[in-house]
């Protein structure tokens, strides 16, 4: 037992090295930081609108089936890359490339009722998350 507790606080030791080694300065965490912020939000923005395409197609709308699973699905890759990217977790890259593809299809998808404003705002915060994910593929490119 002992012996499992020293293996278990050696272990969380080094990962907290390691992840105090990768955060680096400031100004990288920040980037970090700024791509994080971004997916969390857009994750709200479309967690709401995904429950207001279920009250329009409550209403008969049927046409807003396919936004609410798009937004549902943006939302979890947003959430994801949100939780990934800001521990600065080694597959930031995967996530935000994936990330910004389904920020984009959900934006283009919600941008056709662009008169409501739910999906209006739901377009403009994907396509905000989009060029987050975008902005840091770019610097973690840079940084290799």
């Amino acid at each position: 037992m002992f012996r499992w507790l020293l293996i278990s606080l050696i272990a969380s030791l080094a990962t907290g090295a390691a992840i105090a080694a990768r955060l680096g300065d400031g100004q990288e965490t920040a980037a970090y930081q700024q791509c994080a912020k971004a997916c969390s939000d857009c994750q709200r923005a479309c967690d709401t609108c995904a429950a207001h395409c279920g009250s329009l197609i409550a209403e008969g709308k049927a046409k807003h089936l396919a936004t609410l699973r798009t937004c549902q699905d943006c939302a979890t890759h947003c959430g994801a890359a949100a939780s990934i990217v800001a521990r600065q977790g080694p597959f930031s890259d995967t996530i935000c490339k994936a990330c910004a593809e389904a920020c984009r299809r959900c934006g283009n998808e919600c941008q056709k009722f662009a008169d409501d404003p739910m999906l209006r705002q739901c377009a403009e915060q994907c396509q905000a998350c989009e060029k987050a994910c975008q902005d840091m593929l770019s610097h973690i490119a840079s940084e290799k």
